[in-house]
């Protein structure tokens, strides 16, 4: 019992070391990987439709 005791004393001590990103920080972020997601979901369209193109070709 006395090692939960400890576990959660070193837990609560290590939650307060956690330094969080700042609301803009946060914005910006969320906002380029929306930007990378959807330059990676344009770019496997692409390659699909080539790709669905030449095995159109070949069959």
């Amino acid at each position: 019992m006395k090692k939960a005791f400890e576990y959660i004393k070193a837990v609560r001590l290590e939650w307060f070391k956690i330094v969080w990103p700042s609301r803009e920080a946060t914005v910006r972020a969320t906002i380029m990987i929306f930007i990378f997601a959807g330059l990676v979901s344009l770019f496997l369209f692409f390659i699909d439709s080539i790709l669905n193109w030449l095995v159109g070709m070949i069959f």
